[in-house]
């Protein structure tokens, strides 16, 4: 299609809007109904697949874990320990038994539940907001900008994840509790969510409602946040599922190498470490914290692959 032929129906499609709006009859925005159709068939695709269930059930479970823990460890107290319980094994009356202290095991690994999400979901929270940002800015303006925002990303891309966290944290400047976790592993872990973004607004910034919205005199602001970000946001949602499962994991490593959390705190990287010197003899010390852990982790993962692909329309029949 010719330039002048574009000109003519951008002009056709704003003459029908402004008679429609004349006649008292709303326009219709095509980023709107893009959207709509785009997540009423990934919902139609996730409510066939059973990853999505498993995950979603599992995540909810756990979720509801960290919120109401004293229902979950069935009314015990994690700090309500006597030594003549140290280490004894699972019973019908304590489902997971004992620690090295003789406090309730169920009730510590439960409580544990909490820290782990919060570090999840604070430090993909940050990683969200560094990586929208950056990225949309990068896309949209390219040039210059663009080349000192994806030079500035690989900059951290050239620090490893894991030793990046271990540096800042030992240097003692955030501390080490939970939001000092949390910010240390965001810290390395937005470049991804960054890349993901600009190379979606690089895509979509050429399309014809976008050229539509700025030749109706838009705003960069309004096309970027309005137009462009709506349509941009599907690969960083499935990216930020996964993520969440893969900084929980983090955290639990940070914990169990000694830069993590600290005592007392309650974390399963902390159970792990524990446990790790009993293995012989108490290895439910290990065994449990560790199942949870992985069951926690595999349950976003698995929520993020069926969002993938209810997501990719390559992937529908």
């Amino acid at each position: 299609m010719t330039e002048s032929q574009q000109q003519k129906d951008l002009r056709h499609d704003e003459v029908q809007s402004g008679a429609a709006t004349v006649l008292g009859e709303p326009s219709v925005d095509v980023t709107d109904e893009r959207q709509n159709s785009l997540w009423s068939d990934a919902w139609a695709t996730l409510k066939r697949n059973p990853l999505f269930w498993v995950g979603g059930v599992l995540g909810v479970f756990f979720l509801v874990m960290a919120l109401f823990p004293g229902v979950m460890a069935r009314g015990a107290d994690p700090r309500d320990c006597s030594l003549s319980n140290s280490n004894a094994k699972p019973s019908a009356d304590h489902w997971f038994g004992y620690d090295q202290q003789g406090c309730d095991y169920l009730a510590n690994v439960v409580y544990g539940a909490r820290n782990s999400l919060i570090i999840g979901l604070l430090a993909v929270s940050v990683i969200l907001v560094l990586g929208v940002l950056v990225g949309a800015l990068s896309g949209f303006f390219g040039g210059f900008i663009d080349s000192l925002l994806s030079r500035l990303t690989d900059i951290f891309y050239a620090v490893p994840f894991v030793l990046g966290a271990i540096v800042v944290l030992r240097s003692g400047t955030l501390g080490r509790g939970v939001v000092a976790v949390a910010i240390a592993l965001a810290a390395f872990g937005w470049m991804t969510a960054m890349r993901l973004v600009r190379s979606q607004v690089i895509a979509v910034k050429s399309g014809d409602y976008v050229a539509a919205a700025r030749a109706m005199g838009a705003s960069n602001g309004r096309i970027l946040v309005r137009h462009i970000l709506p349509n941009a946001i599907a690969p960083v949602l499935v990216y930020t599922t996964i993520t969440i499962g893969v900084l929980i994991a983090a955290e639990a490593t940070l914990t169990f190498l000694g830069v993590g959390l600290q005592r007392p705190a309650i974390s399963w990287g902390l159970q792990i470490d524990t446990g790790q010197s009993l293995l012989r003899t108490a290895p439910h010390l290990v065994l449990f914290p560790s199942l949870i852990l992985t069951l926690t982790v595999m349950a976003f993962i698995m929520m993020g692959d069926a969002l993938r692909d209810a997501l990719d329309p390559r992937q529908r029949s």
